[in-house]
């Protein structure tokens, strides 16, 4: 990461604090084939400031993922989150295994992706409720790339304590997590996560397609 002025709200100086710029994925990845910049460039930092993000700020991942398509348009996903320093994030954050606690405990903000298993319509079982909850949250992490935010999703926590604490009803699947934060140094992080904290290459396009019937 490029630092321009370094600073930290959690640990470094605390009297400027400056977002510092994230590398781009295209500066390491290279695409087969020509596709938009911002799918190449969106990759999953750790590193973040624990400085707090403006909700007006955070609401806008949320309005990104609303948009995403879904069957019947029934807009399967919800999302429960805590902002750091509220009543709520304990709860949260106690949630994480602790490998993932050991930077997520300089996010702003912690995500639950839950999904209802039925329509809202109808109460009819909803054969794609995850894949359509997948898709609100590609909205939500590409909308927060763009506007220079880390965007980490996460399966490491307990996701039966997630439900029972946090109160999400049979109907609904606990899908995934997320931390949300303004860049930080990584420099923060423990040692061996330091050095993965860069882009990552992705396997070929022909190891995840075939025409036809199954044939990996």
């Amino acid at each position: 990461m490029v630092c321009p002025r370094a600073s930290d709200s959690r640990g470094q100086s605390p009297s400027a604090i400056v977002q510092l710029h994230m590398i781009q994925g295209s500066e390491i990845r290279r695409a087969d084939f020509p596709i938009e910049q911002l799918l190449l460039d969106r990759w999953s930092p750790r590193a973040m400031s624990g400085e707090e993000i403006a909700e007006e700020e955070m609401m806008q991942l949320f309005e990104a993922a609303r948009w995403a398509p879904s069957s019947f348009n029934g807009q399967q996903w919800r999302a429960l989150y805590a902002r750091r320093d509220t009543q709520h994030w304990p709860v949260f954050f106690e949630l994480l295994v602790e490998a993932n606690k050991s930077w997520a405990k300089n996010a702003a903000v912690l995500v639950f992706f839950i999904s209802r298993k039925t329509f809202d319509y109808n109460d009819e079982p909803s054969r794609t409720h995850s894949y359509d909850t997948g898709a609100a949250w590609q909205n939500f992490a590409l909308q927060g790339w763009r506007q220079g935010l880390v965007v980490h999703g996460m399966e490491g926590f307990d996701y039966e304590r997630a439900r029972v604490e946090l109160r999400i009803p049979d109907e609904f699947q606990v899908e995934a997590m997320a931390a949300v934060g303004k860049p930080g140094s990584k420099e923060m992080l423990p040692e061996k996560l330091q050095k993965r904290e860069s882009p990552n290459d992705w396997r070929k396009l022909t190891q995840s397609i075939c025409e036809g019937p199954f044939r990996f």
